[in-house]
């Protein structure tokens, strides 16, 4: 009865909450006025190859998918939706069953719809007109099986957002990226060369479709970003002016009001900005509801520099008398120094540790090359070369990132990876014969030639382990929810494929203390104890745990 009136005040207080202020936002359309909104005509060539005039989607032999656009807002979000309609439909089924396997409940999901429509009321106000309209262009051709969630415009524009709030919510469990940058004598030829990971996980599914846009927009610079189905907004790209942008998430309160998605901040930057000058500027004018470090690399000026955002602060990190400068999701800069939860967030988090391990390893290498990069990228140990198991965020390569590149922003060069992770060969993109290429030719765009080939570890015994390891984790977590039990074998045989890795002891310990087996819980709690843990959080509620079976004692 209790519960019952509980969620009855609650959904009055929602449901009043809504009709304050969502009306204007579900009306709301962009501007299509003085566009041709002729819906594109797409010639299917072959099942990896999509064209609609001089515009293309391609599918190249490392099975990243290839995006070539042109055009004003709409004609661009009008191609880029007709060209890859069944990845935006894919990628929208992806995102949509992940919620729906999180949360069951119909009842739920209805008040999740309804909150989705009061938490983005104000997203309009803050996505520039011109990104309105591309989004419009795509939504055309998102899915209808979605739209008791809410129409195709407001859902493909929500989904903008949702980078920002996953890591907000989720505490950067979606979201822990790494981020280098070289110059000066620190690089072979003295040019700056940028790598980074985005350890953006939503499920094995929505990496499986990486796609590697290069668009040339009616206003402002051409650009290159690495994306998927239904997204315009920047991760990691680069512009013909040698700009390049990547996002790390970092510490965040949870935020009553959605306002200008990182995302979208980047990608003006990428389409408006030629020198770090140009990307403060476009940054400190729009406001944002979570924290963020943007790594801006600039051929023009030959550095990087941090700009670190959040709805409160605003500060620039330029590194002095150093020609390196490393990110992971702490903030840097002064004006962040006295911040609490930056503080708290260093100490607790497995950030520090990556950042440290980023300058351990570029301190063993003198001069850094594209392929330096990518193997400090693909590094999967710890701290002095200590084991501490596959798949732990302390890693930089935590073996579940949607995607690694790496920028040459003066040669205007990059190298994107392919699956599995940042495993695969990592292809190679001259954005200077991109975009002055012939515009008829219907071909894959990358410089073979110059790839990056892919790591060994892929094709190991150890690597076959870890994606078991993979699907037998998913096994155990779901016996530890419904309190099932497991053959008498499985948990020293899980153990087995991930031996050097904290969770699997922690998890068998959940698994027995669940079952009442406290002695044995008690055993696997102590070694997950003896492991690389992921964070203090992470070592308090293992503590936690062997306290209880303390008490059950007494």
């Amino acid at each position: 009865m209790v519960r019952s009136i509980q969620i009855a005040v609650l959904t009055g207080i929602l449901f009043s909450m809504i009709s304050c202020g969502v009306s204007k936002s579900i009306r709301h359309q962009p501007q299509l006025e003085g566009y041709n909104q002729e819906q594109p005509v797409v010639v299917k060539h072959s099942d990896t190859l999509f064209s609609s005039g001089s515009n293309y989607l391609i599918k190249n032999k490392q099975q990243l998918w290839e995006l070539y656009v042109s055009g004003d807002a709409l004609q661009r979000g009008l191609l880029m939706g007709s060209l890859s309609e069944p990845l935006v439909k894919k990628q929208e089924r992806v995102f949509f069953s992940k919620i729906q396997e999180i949360i069951p409940s119909k009842f739920k999901l209805q008040l999740l719809r309804q909150f989705l429509k009061w938490y983005n009321r104000k997203l309009y106000l803050h996505v520039p007109e011109e990104y309105q309209t591309e989004i419009y262009g795509i939504s055309q051709y998102a899915s209808d099986d979605f739209n008791f969630v809410a129409p195709r415009y407001l859902r493909t524009l929500y989904l903008h957002g949702s980078h920002d709030i996953g890591h907000a919510l989720q505490d950067l469990a979606l979201v822990g990226c790494s981020s280098l940058a070289v110059w000066g004598d620190k690089s072979d030829d003295g040019e700056l060369l940028i790598g980074r990971n985005f350890d953006f996980y939503a499920g094995d599914e929505f990496a499986q479709d990486k796609i590697v846009a290069f668009i040339t927009p009616e206003k402002g610079h051409p650009f290159m970003t690495v994306t998927w189905g239904g997204m315009i907004g920047a991760v990691s790209g680069m512009n013909k002016e040698g700009l390049t942008v990547t996002i790390n998430a970092g510490k965040s309160e949870i935020p009553f009001v959605a306002k200008t998605p990182i995302a979208i901040v980047a990608r003006e930057i990428l389409q408006y900005a030629s020198t770090i000058e140009e990307a403060v500027a476009i940054a400190k004018k729009r406001p944002v509801f979570v924290s963020e470090s943007i790594m801006i690399g600039s051929a023009k000026d030959k550095k990087a520099v941090l700009i670190e955002v959040s709805p409160e602060k605003f500060g620039v990190f330029d590194v002095q008398n150093s020609n390196q400068l490393v990110c992971s999701n702490h903030f840097q800069s002064e004006v962040y120094q006295s911040d609490e939860r930056n503080q708290l967030h260093i100490q607790e988090s497995h950030s520090k540790y990556r950042f440290d391990r980023m300058h351990e390893l570029l301190a063993e290498k003198d001069r850094m090359n594209p392929v330096k990069i990518a193997e400090i990228l693909r590094n999967k140990e710890g701290l002095n070369e200590e084991h501490i198991g596959f798949g732990n965020e302390k890693s930089l390569n935590q073996l579940l990132a949607h995607h690694s590149v790496i920028f040459k922003p003066e040669s205007r060069m990059a190298w994107v990876s392919s699956n599995p992770y940042q495993l695969g060969e990592f292809v190679a993109y001259d954005l200077n014969r991109i975009f002055s290429k012939k515009e008829n030719h219907l071909v894959a765009l990358g410089t073979d030639a110059l790839n990056i080939p892919k790591d060994d570890f892929s094709e190991t015994d150890v690597f076959k382990n870890y994606e078991h390891y993979r699907i037998q984790d998913r096994i155990i977590d779901k016996a530890i929810t419904k309190k099932e039990k497991l053959d008498v074998d499985f948990v020293k045989a899980y153990q087995a494929l991930n031996p050097n890795l904290w969770i699997v002891y922690y998890k068998a310990g959940k698994y027995y203390y669940e079952n009442g087996w406290y002695k044995a819980a008690e055993a696997e709690f102590q070694k997950a104890l003896t492991k690389e843990i992921t964070t203090v959080p992470d070592r308090i509620r293992i503590e936690a745990y062997l306290e209880k079976i303390n008490r059950k004692r007494k």
